[in-house]
């Protein structure tokens, strides 16, 4: 797999920023630990306001801003509620799949707080839960950034609790 380090690119894509200071350190903290191992980008897009849009407007326009930045060929993984539920030992797989078969960058998006437009989901890859019940988006980074440093240490055979 170290041939591959350096070429592995994670795109995190994520409706809206974060403003708490805790967060912020969070993300900071597994994004330099995540370093080690991927080039890791987060890539913030415009949360959109609701007035005068319906919901499917909103997530649409926000399915677009990501859409836009992300090419045809691109693998793309969606934080989805009714996705697929996996565990950490198989996050690790698929991404230890991704690495082996050159697969960069691997894009990954957070959706908004209505959800993920129709375009997005027709887009994907796959689909994957991390849990039925519904977080926070910011915590939702902080909870992704966490299980891929997860994935990166077991792939590498590495102690971290799991």
């Amino acid at each position: 797999m170290g041939r591959f380090l350096d070429m592995i690119k994670i795109n995190i894509f994520c409706v809206g920023s974060i403003k708490e200071k805790f967060y912020k350190d969070a993300i900071t903290e597994y994004s330099k630990r995540l370093s080690k191992f991927v080039q890791l980008n987060i890539i913030e897009t415009h949360e959109e306001k609701i007035q005068n849009k319906s919901e499917d407007e909103v997530k649409n326009i926000e399915a677009s801003n990501i859409l836009k930045r992300i090419k045809d060929n691109d693998y793309l993984i969606l934080l989805d509620l009714h996705g697929k539920e996996i565990d950490s030992l198989e996050l690790s797989n698929r991404f230890k799949n991704l690495v082996d078969k050159g697969v960069s960058p691997i894009n990954i998006v957070i959706g908004g707080t209505l959800g993920l437009g129709s375009e997005l989901l027709k887009r994907s890859n796959e689909r994957i839960c991390f849990s039925k019940m519904t977080f926070p988006h910011q915590l939702m980074r902080v909870i992704l950034l966490e299980q891929i440093y997860r994935s990166f240490k077991i792939m590498n055979n590495e102690s971290y609790h799991h």
